[in-house]
């Protein structure tokens, strides 16, 4: 499982790198819808509302989508599923190899979008890099999540849509849990219980993906 794991996340950040879609748009997509969440603010109240963690969630979040649209299209491609399928691999290797990749290309998006953060809604940096931890874990179960709905929403022309709709009921709980910790963090006060919500979420969606992302593949 483990190999095969590596061999699937190799394979995904192989064929992002070629495309480059995350840097030249996905990337671009998030920059911009931070800027304007840092011109809703308004200058006035950047740095002294409490809005600004949450806005930074917003915008994870439709990264987040974004990237999982962009990891299931890469299954979708002309003889990727039937390489998969002729070749036997391991479903929970696969599922967990496209975690690991998504995991990784959110992690890089989501350290960029941070660090705006810290220039367009006036985040304080100390606290910014106090809730860096909290961010990639967040990042990480929505990776497995996303994973996990992604290949629930299936093939067809109605995929993008339905993907937010399956996968937001998920997000939820991993973003109010991400928002709380990001804003103690800024408070300078500790979260264990938000923590707490996002680990236990992350060993709950890796257990059901490993168990259950074959029978999600073959619908």
């Amino acid at each position: 499982m483990i190999r095969v794991a590596r061999l699937v996340a190799g394979k995904d950040l192989r064929l992002e790198a070629r495309s480059g879609v995350l840097v030249t748009q996905v990337l671009p997509f998030g920059v911009m819808a931070l800027v304007l969440a840092g011109l809703a603010l308004g200058p006035r109240r950047a740095g002294h509302s409490g809005a600004a963690p949450g806005l930074f969630y917003l915008v994870v979040l439709l990264v987040t989508l974004l990237a999982v649209a962009r990891s299931q299209a890469v299954e979708r491609t002309a003889g990727t599923r039937a390489s998969v399928a002729t070749l036997g691999l391991d479903p929970a290797g696969v599922f967990l190899g496209k975690t690991a990749a998504l995991g990784l290309e959110l992690i890089g998006l989501g350290v960029v979008l941070e660090m705006l953060a810290v220039v367009t809604l006036h985040v304080a940096l100390a606290g910014a890099l106090v809730a860096l931890p909290s961010v990639v874990a967040t990042l990480i179960a929505l990776a497995a999540a996303g994973t996990l709905y992604g290949a629930l929403a299936g093939e067809g022309s109605g995929t993008v849509t339905l993907l937010p709709v399956l996968a937001l009921p998920a997000f939820a709980p991993l973003l109010i849990a991400g928002e709380r910790a990001f804003s103690a963090a800024l408070s300078h006060q500790s979260a264990p219980r938000w923590w707490l919500i996002t680990l236990v979420a992350l060993a709950a969606y890796l257990a059901v993906g490993v168990l259950t992302y074959g029978v999600l593949e073959d619908t």
